[in-house]
């Protein structure tokens, strides 16, 4: 066994990526703090070929070292927008015809595990402290979380975010050849 080179990698160039077809997913960050866990989203986003982030109130943006230092330069081929209220955000992806899922502890949320996705989703991660706001819930169509065994009852919010990606990444089907 030996790692793969970066040439063996065929890896996208900028501009193949926003050609590139892309997954009909939407992460909606509302009101992060940590500029660190926002460059993992975009790397995140990157990595997985989402649509685009929406970065809504407190969310700082790009450009930005300490988002960059995590991004690896994915804010600049992930594309985003920004939205001094989430509600506004999440009016928008409703008018395209999102399903708002967000990704809480609530009384009437589901485990990822039983999230069946089946049109374009936006997916709603929230403060690191505070979690999804409710304005956020309110116009919620699902709410999910990771089920957790431990003494903890929460994720750092860009893990989060990963594990959740990743679970609709492989229930989204689109052609990446």
């Amino acid at each position: 066994m030996r790692k793969l080179s970066m040439a063996e990698l065929n890896r996208l160039s900028p501009a193949q990526f926003n050609e590139a077809p892309k997954l009909p997913l939407v992460v909606v960050l509302d009101d992060i703090r940590s500029l660190n866990n926002i460059g993992s989203f975009f790397r995140t986003a990157d990595a997985f070929r989402i649509q685009a982030i929406y970065l809504c109130g407190i969310t700082a943006t790009p450009p930005h070292r300490d988002i960059h230092k995590t991004a690896l330069g994915a804010t600049e081929s992930v594309e985003w927008q920004y939205f001094n209220k989430v509600e506004d955000a999440l009016n928008n992806l409703k008018l395209q015809g999102y399903q708002i899922i967000s990704i809480e502890q609530t009384t009437q949320s589901i485990p990822l595990s039983k999230l069946k996705i089946e049109k374009p989703v936006a997916l709603v991660f929230g403060n690191e402290v505070d979690g999804v706001s409710d304005a956020a819930l309110q116009q919620s169509d699902l709410a999910v979380e990771i089920p957790q065994l431990g003494t903890k009852h929460s994720l750092n919010v860009a893990v989060c975010g990963g594990i959740v990606i990743w679970h609709c990444f492989n229930q989204l089907s689109i052609s990446f050849d």
